[in-house]
């Protein structure tokens, strides 16, 4: 079955695929983030239900909680800017951005 055939036939089943034009997407969970710059993304619709296929490479980050930055700050005298850069720079190590700043 070539191309075009499947695509009569997935339109006669009520199913249509389409691509959508992305620059980026960002999945977001309670501890990371995963952020695919660039890719590829299908839309599956069917019956009224849409089903979004996103393929691409993921960088995946963990999130700095407001938290984590007041603590670094507290325990180092830094301001939360220098915490939050500290953090993201050790990738959420807390005691490693601690050490980082206080070197």
């Amino acid at each position: 079955m070539n191309d075009r055939q499947l695509r009569i036939m997935m339109k006669k089943m009520g199913i249509n695929i389409r691509e959508l034009k992305a620059e980026r997407v960002i999945i977001e969970t309670a501890d990371k983030q995963y952020i695919f710059d660039n890719p590829i993304v299908n839309i599956m619709e069917v019956k009224g239900e849409k089903t979004y296929q996103i393929s691409g490479k993921a960088e995946i980050k963990n999130k700095i909680s407001e938290e984590d930055v007041e603590l670094v700050a507290e325990k180092t005298g830094k301001s939360k800017e220098e915490a939050r850069k500290a953090l993201e720079e050790a990738d959420g190590d807390i005691a490693q951005a601690i050490l980082n700043l206080s070197s």
